[in-house]
């Protein structure tokens, strides 16, 4: 029987899934070997009925350059019993398998770890290979190496970004735009900067204060009297889900939202609308203020995850893929791939990225204090300061309490 590699998808979707299964495909395929797709990510594992299929050529040609996930993606956690009473040993016995390719976020590169971990202990002769991938940019990369799908929904997420920006100005009224990104803000001030925004809250901003719903409304509030006071009667605040996501119990009990939590033990934010919970408070806030100020929520996540992929991702991971295949000819496992910005691949292990005490892969959260991001806060975002105290006192009585810095204690 021929050897065999078998690639699963976990977590969520994100521009550039079917680039790597492909090019992951294509190299092993060249190669002599069969190559096997697991549906439903890990689940398919831990069942002693998976839903697989075998990728060729052709298969793996006509999925490349498509937007979404051929193989059928889940949030699966597999518990500790799972790996001791289900593991699907016979399913790689049957069928030769020698590799085990994981394509995944930060949940999917923990429990990729798991799996390693479980091999390496009951001897199994098969390795395991993760391929990071989240569109959130948050897997702790080597020199700030992007994750792949970021530049592509980060694009995807400008083009909408920008109309929105372009109905502000044409009716005069404000957007807040929410965006994906659950422990990091990198979509949502990757996508706020390149469309001008003039206000971007995103969770590393709070690095000297605690996050509050006050404190976000009053950051809103702020950019919207420093262009009043510039003539400009439009505009758009970019928010990170981020935000959301770190608020304390009291204060998610006090916006009223009922949540529900995935495998992973996080909150289920795709099912609220963080656009619309700000919007609202926020209008409550303007009408106690005496602002007449139009204000329409957007959201900005699902319609981002499963677009086509843009040239640099195209790119990126085909040489993830092939990067796959190199680090298993060098007899590497129980690794991330990684391909650096001269196209050098070369094993990340995944033990060494975790936290000790976890055993989870910590996110890479935005350098606040780095250049870029004191740069967009410095010349591109608008708020409150001192000099504008005077002239903010025709929309509100005590500016200093809108005053940016002030707020974050920076």
């Amino acid at each position: 029987m021929k050897q065999s590699i078998i690639i699963l998808t976990g977590g969520g979707p994100a521009p550039g899934m079917n680039t790597v299964v492909g090019s992951i495909a294509k190299a092993f395929i060249a190669q002599g070997y069969r190559v096997l797709g697991l549906h439903g990510g890990y689940s398919g594992l831990f069942c002693p009925n998976p839903n697989y299929c075998e990728l060729d050529f052709v298969m793996a040609d006509s999925i490349f350059n498509r937007g979404g996930s051929y193989l059928m993606m889940s949030r699966y956690k597999p518990t500790a019993e799972d790996f001791e009473k289900n593991f699907n040993l016979k399913l790689f016995e049957d069928n030769n398998i020698k590799l085990l390719v994981t394509v995944g976020g930060d949940d999917t590169a923990s429990t990729a770890n798991r799996v390693a971990k479980f091999l390496q202990e009951k001897h199994y002769p098969i390795r395991n290979i993760h391929v990071p991938k989240t569109i959130d940019n948050d897997l702790p990369l080597p020199m700030n190496t992007p994750t792949f799908g970021y530049n592509s929904a980060k694009a995807e997420g400008t083009r909408i970004a920008t109309t929105v920006y372009e109905d502000a100005r044409t009716s005069g009224n404000w957007f807040l735009v929410a965006a994906m990104g659950r422990s990091a803000g990198h979509l949502a001030l990757g996508i706020g900067a390149s469309c001008h925004y003039p206000m971007i809250i995103i969770p590393e901003m709070f690095n000297k204060s605690t996050i509050t719903v006050d404190k976000i409304i009053k950051l809103s509030i702020s950019s919207i009297i420093k262009r009043k006071i510039m003539g400009i009667p439009y505009g758009g605040i970019m928010i990170s889900e981020g935000v959301f996501h770190e608020l304390d119990q009291d204060e998610l009990v006090a916006t009223g939202v009922k949540f529900t939590y995935d495998e992973h033990g996080h909150p289920e934010l795709g099912k609220i609308s963080k656009a619309q919970l700000f919007n609202d408070i926020m209008e409550i806030k303007l009408k106690e203020l005496g602002m007449k100020v139009k204000t329409r929520p957007i959201e900005i996540g699902y319609d981002i995850r499963c677009q086509s992929p843009i040239s640099y991702d195209l790119m990126y991971c085909s040489q993830l893929g092939f990067g796959v295949y190199e680090l298993f000819s060098k007899g590497e496992t129980g690794c991330m791939v990684y391909v650096d910005t001269q196209g050098e691949c070369r094993p990340l292990y995944l033990k060494d990225l975790q936290d000790p005490e976890t055993g989870k892969i910590p996110p890479r959260k935005v350098d606040i204090e780095g250049d870029m991001a004191q740069g967009i806060y410095k010349h591109l975002v608008h708020y409150i300061t001192p000099a504008d105290y005077e002239a903010a006192k025709k929309y509100v009585s005590n500016p200093e309490d809108y005053d940016f810095k002030k707020i974050l204690n920076w």
